[in-house]
């Protein structure tokens, strides 16, 4: 089966990547949209507490999965490189090495999350009568882990080749099953928190297959076969230099996130609704402007291979301001109609008023967290994702530690505790612009070395 791919060594840069960039907004609009059917259902449904429930989990179960994500970000970098610049045998070993790298984190993060969701939701001070509904939640959403990341990954290759329209139709069939299997689950039958956790491991199964499918069947060179997946050193090497800082990155900002989670949690059952609700609202913007980096770090990624260095480069500056326009204008929205969003999902004042606050505090400097996560995309396209995990390491997880331990108890209060987020973004950019100004941080034609010769080199080491 032979698919119009987006060619992004070529043609109006701006256009390129918004063409590229549409399917994956909505893509992340379909997952973030059924996310919030989870929150929206249960809390409509089951009431407050199973709301809170289903909405204390999302920091922690975002940082034990960042890090395999990461290395899913780092296969698709490499695809992208090898898919521009034409290699064929290095884009087949690299692809098989991206599902076998899937598979195995797949079975770590199952067995971790059912024995560390209960511990490490204690240790954030989970409300108690929230904690077993959370427990029950993470441990089913986990079992979920292999169908998650194979999906991620074979979504993460098909883009990386120019194709975002197939995962938007997988995760359109994904997000449809997953909203009416909550409603079955929940409303019907009655299972509560354990219904949305199962409505979300079947559609992530029937995105896994999905995506399989359509790799297995594809004639192009990126075509998978089940039976020949395995890892190849080179290329596999090659993708977790780039993946594991990445995925290291997303476990510092998740793991950020906790801590002010934890921090969220000292005020009680209402305040942790609010916060998971607003969570779900600000994710609209976040995942347009995620799509917009992804487009860039795959369009660093194909044009760097390609060699084509000064293209790469007004690639970023175009995605810039492309991200600006999107996170910024979506930001402006949702503040704007922040009273009726937040009362469709809690009626109750107290929880409305958290909702608004965070929506507040976030919402109105989005568009800098934006280009903060453009700049990381095109940093890890060429091959540099050392640099935003060390800006990330310090400039907004250990900012925001630091905030919550050391300057938040002079005064404990729930705005002085969103603080954390818009004051952690300038600082960030702050340090991004200092570094790509003194550092020459493209490479140059040369230094691209194709993996023949890094084959080479190894077999005679």
């Amino acid at each position: 089966m032979r698919v119009r791919n987006v060619a992004l060594t070529e043609g109006t840069i701006w256009k390129k990547l918004l063409i590229f960039a549409l399917p994956l907004m909505l893509s992340n609009f379909l997952q973030q949209l059924y996310n919030t059917a989870d929150l929206l259902i249960v809390g409509r449904f089951i009431g407050t507490e199973a709301q809170a429930a289903v909405g204390a989990t999302g920091s922690l179960s975002n940082m034990l999965i960042g890090f395999f994500i990461g290395l899913s970000i780092g296969c698709a970098v490499v695809v992208a490189q090898m898919y521009g610049a034409e290699d064929e045998d290095g884009l087949y070993r690299m692809v098989h090495s991206s599902m076998s790298i899937a598979l195995v984190s797949g079975v770590v993060l199952s067995v971790a999350g059912f024995f560390l969701s209960t511990p490490l939701l204690r240790l954030m001070n989970t409300p108690e009568e929230i904690l077993a509904d959370a427990s029950v939640y993470l441990r089913i959403f986990f079992a979920g882990s292999i169908p998650s990341l194979l999906y991620n990954m074979g979504a993460g290759i098909l883009r990386s080749v120019g194709d975002s329209k197939r995962p938007f139709y997988f995760l359109a069939v994904s997000s449809i099953t997953n909203i009416l299997l909550d409603l079955l689950f929940i409303a019907v039958f009655g299972w509560g928190v354990a219904g949305a956790a199962w409505a979300t491991v079947i559609s992530h199964i029937i995105a896994a297959v999905l995506v399989m499918m359509s790799l297995s069947k594809t004639d192009e060179s990126y075509k998978l076969y089940l039976r020949d997946i395995a890892f190849h050193g080179p290329v596999g090497k090659r993708a977790l230099k780039i993946g594991v800082p990445t995925g290291l990155q997303s476990v510092l900002i998740s793991g950020s996130n906790v801590i002010i989670q934890t921090a969220v949690n000292g005020f009680g059952t209402l305040a942790v609704a609010g916060y998971a609700a607003a969570g779900r609202i600000d994710g609209f913007v976040w995942v347009t402007l995620n799509a917009v980096a992804l487009a860039a770090m795959t369009f660093m990624g194909q044009n760097i291979g390609a060699g084509k260095i000064e293209r790469a480069k007004k690639g970023l500056r175009q995605a810039i301001v492309l991200v600006v326009i999107v996170s910024g204008g979506l930001g402006a929205f949702f503040l704007i109609f922040a009273g009726p969003l937040a009362a469709l999902f809690n009626p109750d004042p107290a929880v409305t008023f958290y909702i608004r606050q965070v929506m507040l505090y976030i919402l109105s400097i989005y568009w800098l967290f934006g280009i903060n996560e453009v700049i990381g995309g095109a940093l890890r396209g060429v091959g540099r994702s050392m640099v935003p995990m060390l800006v990330t390491l310090i400039c907004m997880s250990g900012f925001r530690v630091f905030w919550v331990y050391v300057i938040l108890p002079l005064n404990r209060t729930f705005d002085f505790m969103l603080l954390a987020y818009p004051l952690s973004y300038i600082l960030t950019i702050i340090v991004y612009l200092i570094y790509m100004k003194m550092v020459d941080w493209l490479p140059k034609r040369e230094e691209i070395e194709p993996i023949e010769e890094i084959e080479n080199i190894e077999a005679n080491a």
